[in-house]
């Protein structure tokens, strides 16, 4: 992979419109405090702008508002932050992973393994499981019996997959995730439990990003499913039997309960809770630590909870948060009795 690149190629690669030195070398992206003469930076927020008459990048993605507060190397483009995503694959430098199997690694005699397949060291690959062309399985990874996992997708070390589970191409698991681990279904019994074994499975479609350490379930009866394009940050818990719209992004610490269905382009912030058996809507967006106990029928933004304030108001209104009932109560009385204005 190229090490550096012109200014002229960058833009070329964004359609974007280059105001300064065209044969400005680029070899690396960087902050806009931080950038120097072959890097390049953007502005996305305006609350940055203040950093532009001191930055020394060689060059700035930028939009048309801002452009002219900034008088060296720029390249104008509709969306700066996307740009930037966009060529940050550009400057990602990693050693190639070695195709094949490595020796310490095991794989089961009725597998198939499509063409430049990667299995690193200490992984285990059970019997029955269908790897597309180009998969690459990290160190210590766990695939279980009769999985199928789609072309280009990508396994970081320590990652379990468990039985029975089915993954779409182009796909980045992170280290420590687990797919397929049974759902938290259990019968009350005379005072114990009794194990409701998870018969269900997990559908995760193409393009599907799940962070480290993240946790999705196996359905009890019918499959869990994450839908095209879905996005999960680190730690988040999804329940069994839950369904996951397209291209939604789920922050990290959240956590769906069962049989809940989430539509596509929808966005949960972190650390929000789920009820189980809920429906929400396309394009419903959840804000932080917010508890989501009712279905939403329409999209729009949703919040919950209280923003934080000092302690000694806080009491306060806590206080007066548990005296709500009582005062609704007073209130329905006095408008029975002087009526409502």
């Amino acid at each position: 992979m190229k090490r550096s690149y012109l200014l002229s190629e960058l833009a070329q690669l964004l359609d974007a419109e280059l105001h300064g030195n065209s044969q400005q070398e680029i070899r690396a992206l960087a902050s806009i405090q931080s950038a120097d003469i072959t890097d390049l930076t953007f502005i996305a927020n305006p609350a940055y702008k203040k950093h532009l008459s001191s930055t020394k990048a060689g060059a700035v993605l930028i939009n048309a508002t801002l452009a002219d507060e900034f008088p060296g190397n720029k390249l104008i483009v509709k969306n700066p932050y996307l740009a930037y995503a966009r060529l940050s694959a550009l400057f990602e430098f990693r050693r190639d992973t070695p195709l094949g199997v490595h020796p310490t690694a095991v794989v089961g005699s009725e597998s198939i393994l499509g063409k430049n397949v990667s299995i690193g060291a200490n992984a285990v690959v059970g019997e029955g499981v269908t790897l597309g062309d180009g998969v690459i399985i990290g160190p210590g990874c766990y695939v279980g019996n009769d999985s199928v996992i789609g072309e280009r997708t990508q396994l970081a070390a320590n990652v379990s997959i468990y039985h029975g589970i089915t993954i779409g191409s182009d796909c980045l698991f992170h280290s420590g995730c687990v797919i397929g681990a049974d759902g938290f279904g259990f019968a009350p019994n005379a005072g114990s439990w009794i194990k409701i074994h998870q018969l269900g499975s997990v559908q995760i479609g193409s393009r599907v990003e799940i962070g480290s350490c993240a946790c999705i379930d196996r359905g009890a009866l019918d499959d869990t499913v994450i839908d095209d394009g879905v996005i999960i940050d680190n730690l988040v818990q999804i329940a069994h039997n839950v369904r996951i719209g397209r291209n939604t992004a789920i922050a990290a610490h959240t956590a769906i309960a069962g049989s809940t269905t989430i539509g596509a382009g929808c966005t949960i912030a972190g650390a929000v809770g789920i009820a189980g058996h809920l429906v929400l809507a396309d394009n419903v967006h959840i804000t932080a630590m917010s508890l989501v106990s009712a279905s939403i029928s329409e999209p729009g933004s949703y919040s919950s909870g209280t923003a934080i304030s000092p302690t000694k108001d806080w009491r306060k209104n806590a206080a007066r948060f548990r005296q709500l009932d009582a005062l609704a109560t007073r209130l329905i009385k006095l408008e029975r009795t002087y009526g409502a204005e």
